[in-house]
């Protein structure tokens, strides 16, 4: 197999490559020597045994190849790889991640076929290890590894939450359609006590008009009017919902609310915790100081970024989280600037709904974000632009442990013109 050329960032002439095909129960890895030829595969198991095996290999091979240096590197596998990073961690083995649309990609050219085999896939692996195109792994350590255990929490609970929602929302529109013209947000409390307690629309004609509009008034806070239940109620009267095997639907509706409730007061003890854990982090004082930055998004901006350890520029944190820029251009023509999206997905999430935040009107970057759109750039290419720059922002500010300063670019500038 011919050599590819080495690049000095991920390994060099004394180092060994430890390539592994991450699986669910066992794991296939190969060890390429310093001159480039592969071992043959070896298999390890999830387990304490297995990775003993597995660090014994290592130690083994290193002497055999008289290597160095030790890189380890897998595909991004979801949760399956978390346990082995942390061990290599603790043993001080260097490791990284591969994007797994790169394997896919140099997979053909390794053999020039679509073959995938585990024996296959570390060669390939060894080979982007080689040119140098990994991603480096973050493992949290103390508070922000349990930050960022509580934010990914969330956001499964979240998840369940919009599952258990479709569901509920399916079996409400066979039984009463026209509910979702008057309550259009099925998560609301005025709607999850009244499909809890009145699933059926049958149910719902019991009240009158007067326990209907002082049951919405309370429950909404005074939002939907009598008008608004009057309205609610005439619907339940002619719904064309059907008639035919409801009391099973309303069962399954009290079900399902009761879980969404549950999950609900779960997701609020998380968010109890969250705060509780920030408080040990005195840079989110200084993340939390830009106006429209809350506790939970502080919360995954420094789990996901193991609280910016090992960081030493923003472009770092720009590439981690899939908000660093690529084009595409050949010849003439000229590609336009987007972003990679190859990175953390919950941290450009909470990047871009961060922007959304300090750009409304009397946000923080409003006035930026409205010169983007007056010089026509798209309102959603805009909000990127402010995404990017709240990445420099937030790392300077946590680095130096020091509030937001709205006006700082204005004094930056002035004292460069003095």
């Amino acid at each position: 197999m011919a050599k590819i050329r080495k690049y000095q960032q991920t390994c060099n002439s004394q180092t060994m490559i430890v390539a592994i095909d991450i699986g669910k129960a066992k794991n296939c890895v190969r060890f390429r020597d310093l001159d480039g030829n592969d071992s043959r595969p070896y298999e390890f198991s999830n387990s304490r045994a297995g990775f003993d095996k597995f660090h014994s290999l290592i130690q083994w091979h290193k002497i055999k190849y008289d290597a160095k240096h030790v890189v380890v590197g897998f595909e991004s596998t979801g949760g399956y790889g978390v346990p082995l990073a942390h061990f290599l961690a603790k043993h001080n083995i260097k490791t990284f991640l591969i994007n797994p649309c790169h394997t896919k990609r140099l997979k053909e050219l390794y053999d020039n076929s679509p073959n995938k085999t585990d024996e296959k896939d570390p060669g390939v692996i060894a080979d982007i290890i080689q040119l140098g195109r990994t991603l480096t792994i973050i493992i949290p350590k103390g508070v922000a590894a349990d930050l960022r255990a509580l934010v990914h929490t969330r956001e499964r609970a979240n998840s369940m939450i919009k599952i258990y929602r479709n569901q509920m929302q399916e079996i409400v529109f066979q039984v009463f359609p026209e509910f979702h013209y008057h309550i259009k947000n099925h998560l609301s409390k005025t709607a999850l006590y009244l499909l809890q307690h009145y699933p059926l629309p049958d149910q719902l004609t019991e009240l009158t008009i007067e326990e209907l509009s002082a049951l919405v008034k309370k429950k909404s806070r005074g939002k939907y009017s009598s008008e608004k239940a009057s309205q609610l109620l005439n619907a339940a009267q002619n719904t064309v919902g059907i008639k035919e095997g409801t009391s099973v639907f309303a069962l399954e509706i009290g079900k399902l609310i009761q879980s969404i409730i549950d999950i609900q007061d779960y997701i609020s003890d998380l968010e109890k915790q969250i705060h509780k854990h920030l408080q040990k982090v005195p840079f989110s004082r200084s993340i939390m100081s830009i106006r429209g930055i809350g506790k939970v998004t502080t919360a995954i901006i420094i789990g996901e970024t193991g609280g910016f350890d090992g960081f030493t520029h923003a472009k770092e944190i720009e590439k981690l989280a899939g908000l660093n820029l690529y084009e595409i251009s050949s010849g003439k023509h000229k590609g336009q600037l987007r972003i990679s999206k190859r990175g953390r997905s919950l941290l450009r999430k909470a990047f871009y709904f961060a922007a959304i935040n300090v750009v409304r009107e009397h946000g923080v970057y409003h006035d930026k974000y409205q010169t983007y759109l007056e010089r026509g750039m798209p309102k959603k290419k805009a909000l990127i632009s402010i995404s990017r720059k709240l990445v420099r922002v937030i790392f300077a500010i946590a680095q130096k442990n020091t509030e937001f300063d709205v006006n700082y670019e204005q004094k930056k500038s002035h004292k460069e013109a003095a």
